[in-house]
């Protein structure tokens, strides 16, 4: 019970923190806040700020973790039958569907706030980059996995550690990722409506999924 209570309130500090170093950003901008300034709001040290956010820019961004790992996971977690195409648009169409922010759907001021802060954009980069990387490695044991099975089995001969197919089939549906972000992001910042946020994302989804669906259709299927 005594550890339980802690962790609820380490979680408890970790969004305090959180949803006052946004309310700041929010208002003054992001590189005008420091974080000195934001212990001193949410009343904790500096050093527990920084112990819970080695980095500014995830003080913002505080969804880093899941969003790095979300299309590695749905790839790795898709059903029988389904591609790693087929998984990663179903998913993204759902996301687009319940107004996810981790496709973008952030509200007016917070996009504003990403697009007028170079350390913000530049710290998205870094994260597209990171799940490129983890699909990546999904994709790659997936395929090695299966190719070994098919060498058991007589079949084809294991897959080459070195093959560079995963790599790229990463980049390519990371790509489609960081374009239709993009796109969410634009027109949530000129103040369109979720709802028409979501129409014009899912259009443009079937769009650029398409493009990859004869060259990628069949890949890494389960």
């Amino acid at each position: 019970m005594t550890a339980g209570l802690r962790e609820l309130k380490k979680q408890q500090t970790r969004q305090a923190i959180s949803d006052t170093a946004t309310r700041l950003f929010l208002e003054r901008g992001f590189e005008a806040v420091t974080i000195a300034e934001i212990a001193a709001a949410a009343q904790v040290a500096k050093m527990t700020v920084t112990n819970y956010f080695p980095r500014k820019e995830d003080l913002a961004l505080d969804y880093h973790e899941p969003f790095t790992a979300a299309l590695a996971h749905t790839v790795a977690d898709r059903p029988e039958g389904e591609s790693a195409l087929a998984a990663l648009r179903r998913e993204y169409l759902a996301a687009v569907e319940r107004h996810d922010p981790a496709v973008g759907f952030t509200g007016p001021e917070f996009a504003r706030m990403i697009a007028d802060s170079p350390a913000l954009t530049a710290r998205l980069r870094e994260l597209h980059d990171q799940r490129e990387d983890a699909l990546a490695d999904v994709l790659a044991a997936d395929v090695l996995g299966a190719d070994v099975l098919a060498a058991d089995s007589a079949a084809d001969p294991a897959a080459d550690p070195g093959d560079l197919t995963p790599r790229a089939v990463a980049a390519l549906l990371t790509a489609v990722h960081r374009t239709l972000f993009q796109q969410v992001l634009d027109l949530t910042r000129t103040g369109r409506t979720n709802e028409e946020v979501a129409t014009a994302a899912t259009r443009s989804a079937h769009q650029v999924f398409g493009l990859l669906e004869a060259s990628l259709g069949d890949y890494a299927v389960r």
